[in-house]
């Protein structure tokens, strides 16, 4: 990927021009699921969008079930009075989540293109006017712009989040998409073509990844994408560990579940055999997880084959291992900092959380692998958002948070234990120049399986608090 970014970065494409006065009708599509604490920032950042008023309709595709419904009616309301082509649109059920929302909006829309923001995200006036000139080619079905991250330095979490995202909408997706590969729309910050949408066979929720889906359905259809990693649209990371490792698992199976209904006809599509390989890699690269699981059971196993051997085997073995297994990622997210500008030591201060925190998933994302391999689609749990732009745990008092099993955090704590105890018996062995290895695994479990459950119970302890002064 790496290489692929720089050998074809400067393959950018060419907007047309813009005539606001002949603006092609754009309806922007906003999907709801209780979001109490941000939808009226959502629609007002929407409504303040530079683009011409009689080309510009605005659809708020509402699901919640709870006080959500009114702040969207009543900020819908005093938009409409000023003047603003506004619908707010409720459905009584949920039917195919997210995916059905946008496509029963679709079925009212007037635009010949449809822009889609989630509910935490804040694009700025000037978004539509420098994406729209993308799609003056006919034969270009969508335009993704880069996610920003708002609330980046809220904690040693979102920081490494935000480093995990900058390296797939830095480096992945140019690389992919200037290299003549497939890439994928992210569900927000983008902006389809209607027919693209329509001809690839509309928005589906048999996966939950109806985005990644579609992206595919649409590419395989002749639809060309366009990457726009200088337009960065402005959006929230998980705050909490739980609805992060929630966000991960959706993701996870998500695009597992689509890898299995598409690749076959991938390889059977008339497409370049570079495609079909990088497509495959996409699709099917969380399998990972699995083998990331299994590696971590079978450490103390090979420790102790490792300790017949003398230093120099060791050390013959171990280096390529280390480099393959660490330089490559290391690259990857570092050139993603360099290239928006964060500079080299700060990535690679993170670079060691960052690991730990990928090993620290893989009980929960082997779980979404096997579930999206053998199970059915599943619930689109949706992740939480706090309007947390700045510093502070005050979302801890507040509603939405995630509640995943309890069983995964104990498993993960247990992996924990079992890695420490692996580090005690190389320092008496004298293995130690494989102990800061170990130590990431060891830091890894630890850290996600103990803040899952403190978050979890910190924060419904306060919840308890709250409904009794309320009371």
């Amino acid at each position: 990927m790496v290489y692929l970014y720089y050998r074809y970065r400067r393959r950018v494409h060419q907007a047309g021009g813009f005539d606001p006065d002949h603006a092609p009708a754009v309806t922007v599509q906003l999907p709801l699921y209780n979001e109490y604490y941000v939808v009226e920032r959502l629609i007002e950042a929407v409504a303040a969008l530079d683009y011409p008023r009689h080309a510009l309709e605005i659809q708020v595709l509402d699901d919640s079930t709870d006080e959500t419904q009114e702040v969207a009616r009543r900020t819908v309301e005093r938009q409409r009075q000023a003047g603003l082509d506004i619908h707010y649109i409720h459905r009584q059920n949920r039917e195919g989540y997210k995916a059905g929302a946008l496509e029963a909006g679709l079925r009212q829309a007037r635009g010949e293109f449809i822009a889609i923001f989630d509910a935490d995200f804040v694009p700025s006036p000037d978004t539509l006017r420098r994406t729209i000139p993308h799609l003056a080619d006919p034969a270009v079905g969508m335009v993704q712009m880069r996610w920003d991250h708002i609330n980046r330095d809220s904690s040693m979490l979102t920081r490494i989040q935000a480093i995990l995202l900058d390296g797939h909408f830095v480096i992945e997706h140019t690389a992919r998409n200037r290299s003549g590969r497939f890439f994928n729309f992210n569900g927000t910050a983008g902006i389809w073509r209607r027919r693209a949408i329509e001809e690839a066979g509309g928005w589906q929720h048999d996966t939950l990844t109806e985005d990644l889906d579609l992206s595919y359905r649409a590419q395989l259809a002749g639809w060309r994408f366009v990457y726009l990693p200088h337009v960065a649209a402005p959006g929230e990371v998980p705050v909490d560990i739980n609805g992060f490792k929630s966000q991960q698992h959706r993701w996870t199976k998500g695009a597992i579940q689509t890898g299995v209904k598409l690749l076959g006809g991938i390889w059977t599509a008339r497409i370049p055999l570079k495609v079909k390989i990088e497509a495959t890699m996409h699709l099917s690269n969380n399998l990972a997880y699995l083998l990331m699981l299994l590696l971590s059971v079978l450490m103390w196993p090979a420790l102790i084959v490792r300790h017949r051997y003398g230093l120099l085997d060791l050390f013959l073995w171990d280096t390529p291992l280390l480099a393959a297994a660490t330089v490559s990622v290391g690259a990857f997210y570092i050139c993603s900092q360099v290239e928006i500008g964060r500079g080299v030591w700060r990535a690679l201060l993170h670079l060691p959380a960052l690991m730990a925190l990928g090993i620290g998933l893989s009980i929960n994302n082997s779980k979404a692998v096997l579930e999206g391999l053998f199970g059915r689609s599943g619930e689109f749990v949706r992740t939480a958002k706090y309007r947390v732009e700045g510093q502070g745990a005050h979302w801890l008092r507040m509603k939405y948070a995630a509640r995943r099993g309890r069983w995964i955090p104990l498993a993960e704590l247990a992996m924990g234990l079992y890695f420490t105890a692996i580090v005690v018996e190389q320092c008496r062995l004298g293995l130690y120049l494989t102990v800061p290895f170990m130590m990431l695994f060891q830091a890894g479990y630890l850290y996600v399986g103990f803040l899952s459950l403190f978050q979890r119970s910190l924060s419904a302890l306060l919840s308890s608090e709250a409904e009794a002064r309320a009371a």
